[in-house]
C-alpha cells in the first residue's frame, strides 16, 4: 500500500483536512490495475506536481479527482467533503486540458464568461477584465482563438477555468502542445499565477523539468504507485529508489559491498575502493547496495591531480565520450571495473577540457552520495525519454 501524508500536517485521522485527501484508492481497468491502493494528501493552496511516465496512473488519479473515472475502491474528500462519486459539475475542481478546448467562434472575452453566463452570476464583465489581465491578455479579449499563439490560447484555457473561483485547479499536461521556448515560460506564468491566486493547483506531467520547475511538491508515480514524494531538491538530492534516482535527472549508480554502518555513516566497498555514504542518505538494508552520484556532482582531473573532494577518489579512469553543450561539458568515463561513469563538469574556462583517451581520477564529496537497495533494477525509470 502506498503510504503517503501531508508534509508538515499535525491533523489526525478524525480531524478536517482542509485540502484533497485520497485514501486507499484502487482503479482497475479489467485485468490491468491502474492505481494501486494509493494514499494521498494535497495542502489546501500548494503547487502539486503527479510525475511519471506514461502509463504510470497519474491521468487516471487527476481523472478521478475530476469525476470523471470513479475509483474501483477508495475513497476521495475535499476539504471533508466525501466527493468519491459525486458527478464532475458538483465538484468544486475545474481542469485545463492540453488540447486547451477553447470555442473557436466565442471571443477571448467571452471564453472566459461562459461558466460565469451559464451560472447567471452579476459582474461578468469585471471579472473577466480582472482575470485577462491576470493572465496578461487584456488587449486581446475581441480576438478569436485561432488569432492567438499556443502559450496566449493555454491561458485563456487557463483564465476560463480559474474565473469559477474552483478549490482545485486540475492541469492535465497543460504545456505538452507548445514548443520548448514556449513551454519554458509558460511554467514560470504558470507559477506565477498560482501565487497570485492561491489556489490549489495539481499538475499532471511526464517531464521532470517542468515538475520541478513549478511543483512546492512533487509525487513521483510508477505502476500505479507513488515512489517518493517531497519538495523537488529532496527528490533529487536524496532519491530512495532506483526509478526516482534515474528519472528525475540521471544518475552513476554503482554496486557495492556494504562494510560497516555507524550511526551517521555507512561504509561501502565499492569494487575494491572504500566510499562513504551518509547514514541519512542510506536506503538500502542488505549488505549489498547501489551507490549513487549524480553526475554533476563527479569532478574530473588528471591522474594525481589533487581534487576538492576528500574521501571519494576512484582512479583508472579513461574518457570514452566528450559532448560539449556549450555551457557545460559531458564526459563519459570507463572505469577499471568496466562500467561507464557520466560526469557533467561546468564551462568555467578555468580547465581544459579532455579528450578521448585521456587518463583520468573521478571524486565527489561523500555527503553526495546516496546509497539505494540493490534489489531494485539499476535502470529502473531510465527509459524516461522514451516514453
Amino acid at each position: 500500500m502506498s503510504q503517503v501524508v501531508e508534509q508538515g500536517s499535525t491533523a489526525g485521522e478524525g480531524e478536517v483536512h482542509s485540502g484533497l485527501r485520497l485514501r486507499s484508492v484502487t482503479k482497475s481497468f479489467a485485468a490491468f490495475t491502474a492505481v494501486d491502493d494509493l494514499d494521498l494528501d494535497v495542502p489546501s493552496g500548494s503547487f502539486f506536481a503527479l510525475l511519471g511516465p506514461s502509463g504510470c496512473g497519474k491521468t487516471t488519479t487527476l481523472r478521478m479527482v475530476a469525476g470523471l473515472e470513479t475509483p474501483t475502491s477508495g475513497t476521495i474528500t475535499l476539504s471533508g467533503q466525501d466527493i468519491t462519486y459525486a458527478k464532475p459539475y458538483q465538484r468544486p475542481v475545474n481542469t485545463v486540458f492540453q488540447s486547451y478546448a477553447l470555442f473557436p467562434h466565442l471571443d477571448i472575452f467571452e471564453n472566459v464568461a461562459f461558466g460565469l453566463r451559464r451560472r447567471k452570476r452579476p459582474d461578468v464583465k469585471k471579472q473577466v477584465e480582472e482575470m485577462l489581465e491576470l493572465v496578461e491578455l487584456g488587449s486581446q479579449a475581441h480576438k478569436k482563438p485561432a488569432q492567438l499563439s499556443g502559450g496566449q490560447q493555454q491561458r485563456v484555457a487557463l483564465a476560463r477555468a480559474l474565473i469559477n473561483k474552483p478549490e482545485v485547479l486540475l492541469l492535465d499536461e497543460p504545456l505538452g502542445a507548445l514548443d520548448l521556448k514556449l513551454r519554458r515560460s509558460m511554467q514560470i506564468e504558470l507559477k506565477r499565477i498560482q501565487t497570485d491566486v492561491g489556489l490549489t493547483f495539481i499538475h499532471v506531467t511526464h517531464d521532470q523539468e517542468e515538475a520541478m520547475t513549478m511543483a512546492d511538491t512533487v509525487a513521483v508515480m510508477n505502476q500505479g504507485v507513488i515512489e517518493q514524494l517531497g519538495a523537488p531538491a529532496e527528490l533529487y538530492e536524496n532519491p530512495h529508489s532506483t526509478f526516482v534516482a534515474n528519472f528525475l535527472g540521471q544518475s552513476n549508480l554503482i554496486e557495492g559491498a556494504v562494510t560497516g554502518r555507524a550511526s551517521d555513516v555507512v561504509s561501502v566497498d565499492m569494487h575494491g575502493i572504500g566510499v562513504s555514504v551518509p547514514a541519512e542518505r542510506c536506503h538500502a538494508g542488505g549488505d549489498k547496495g547501489w551507490v549513487g552520484i549524480r553526475p554533476e556532482k563527479v569532478l574530473i582531473g588528471e591522474e594525481g591531480e589533487a581534487l576538492d573532494a576528500p574521501g571519494n577518489t576512484i582512479p583508472g579512469g579513461v574518457v570514452t565520450d566528450v559532448s560539449f553543450y556549450g555551457v557545460s561539458t559531458q564526459y563519459l568515463v570507463r572505469m577499471p571495473w568496466g562500467q561507464e561513469l557520466q560526469v557533467f563538469e561546468q564551462n568555467t574556462g578555468r580547465r581544459r577540457l579532455f579528450r578521448t583517451g585521456d587518463r583520468v581520477e573521478l571524486s565527489w564529496r561523500p555527503e553526495y552520495a546516496f546509497l539505494l537497495d540493490h534489489s531494485q533494477d539499476a535502470s529502473a525509470g531510465s527509459q524516461r525519454v522514451a516514453e
